[in-house]
């Protein structure tokens, strides 16, 4: 299977991002080989829509589900639409978070974890 996380770096051992729409990277896993590639995410700096842009980037990619910390209901929305699963909440590195998966300890979202917005930059451009 093919998954799409946000990530914290380049390499399994990376955090998973807790934002979806406006993180940094975005691994594409195979849970079975292990073998990964890391994307940029285009969106980041976004003043809107980074989450359903975002999502539309993932769904182009042919994954079969998404692992991230929190995810909005605009991006949850569009990965739904695209017949895509989303496993929120989920912390630790990469590699921990495909273990859990393997082993079967994950369910996916019955919907968003996180408010619209919730991770926009503040007046001051912060996140």
């Amino acid at each position: 299977m093919k998954v799409a996380v946000s990530v914290q770096g380049t390499t399994l051992d990376a955090q998973v991002e807790p934002r979806f729409g406006r993180c940094r990277q975005i691994m594409m896993v195979d849970t079975d080989s292990l073998e990964y590639t890391t994307l940029s995410n285009p969106h980041i700096g976004a003043t809107g829509g980074a989450g359903i842009q975002t999502a539309q980037m993932v769904s182009t990619k042919k994954v079969d589900a998404v692992f991230t910390g929190h995810c909005g209901p605009k991006a949850f929305q569009t990965l739904q639409a695209a017949g895509i699963p989303v496993y929120v909440e989920m912390t630790g590195t990469v590699r921990e978070a495909i273990a859990a998966y393997n082993s079967g300890d994950l369910q996916p979202a019955a919907g968003a974890n996180a408010q619209s917005h919730a991770g926009s930059p503040d007046q001051r451009g912060r996140a």
